[in-house]
């Protein structure tokens, strides 16, 4: 029987560790035909071995997001080996753990190339190439902290609710050229997401949180990924208490801002 992305050609950005290298195993398993992207090289080469798959089944590219000009390289890259892209799932991010007064501006403008521009830059190059197959899936991976703010998260927030901005409209717009967009909304979940967090001087924080070490596992969360990619949901929300807070926003305001300023942003 064939299996639900067999053939599927698949890239996932910031597929070098936590959820996208856990994507990477489990489309593997689907027999799906990959592109890893991040900076670390070496890394996405321990991946593709793990994943057994030969160099003609699993395409690596060095890439970072804040490097636009090789966007389109890296396309071309791709269409010569496979032809096509399918599925486009725009992993790759950082964090922050700052207070906004101390951020510096060039943290901030990092957090905003990596999170926001480089992510709509990348998808804006791959949509021509879907609209050129007629049909394609765009993922993108925001997180709770795009549904509302969060200590610490001042830039992180305002980049991931920049994204469910732009492509909610990237949705409407595409609606009539079969290409479908996916919003997944993680909480908390069991990364080296706070170790590779940014300062507000830009260097690394280099903490496990608390919160990160009791989130949710990284097996898990892709499991519900790969669900709403199979499913084409238009959003997949990963949470636990942070869907307390988001309803509590929605509904009783003044109950969220206290609550909120309670809850250990660690």
């Amino acid at each position: 029987m064939m299996k639900a992305f067999e053939n599927k050609v698949i890239w996932i950005t910031g597929a070098s560790s936590g959820i996208g290298e856990e994507l990477a195993f489990r489309f593997a398993a689907e027999n799906a035909l990959l592109v890893l992207s991040s900076r670390r090289f070496d890394e996405l080469i321990r991946i593709r071995e793990k994943c057994r798959m030969t160099e003609e089944q699993c395409m690596i590219i060095q890439l970072d997001m804040t490097d636009c000009q090789n966007f389109q390289d890296a396309v071309d890259q791709v269409i010569r080996q496979f032809g096509r892209i399918d599925i486009l799932i725009n992993n790759a991010g950082i964090s922050q753990r700052a207070l906004a007064i101390v951020t510096l501006p060039e943290t901030e403008r990092r957090i905003m190339e990596v999170n926001f521009f480089g992510v709509i830059n990348l998808s804006r190059q791959v949509l021509k190439e879907m609209l050129k197959a007629g049909s394609g899936h765009i993922v993108v991976l925001s997180s709770m902290a795009g549904k509302f703010g969060f200590p610490l998260r001042s830039a992180y927030a305002a980049s991931k609710h920049a994204l469910h901005g732009y492509f909610e409209t990237l949705r409407l717009e595409m609606k009539k050229e079969n290409i479908v967009v996916t919003m997944v909304v993680p909480g908390r979940i069991k990364t080296n997401i706070s170790l590779n967090s940014v300062t507000g001087n830009g260097s690394a924080y280099g903490i496990m949180d608390k919160g990160q070490i009791n989130g949710i596992p990284v097996s898990r969360a892709c499991i519900k990924i790969i669900k709403g990619i199979k499913n084409k949901k238009f959003e997949v929300i990963i949470a636990r208490q942070e869907k307390i807070l988001l309803l509590l926003k929605r509904f009783l305001p003044s109950l969220y801002f206290y609550l909120s300023g309670r809850i250990s942003s660690t």
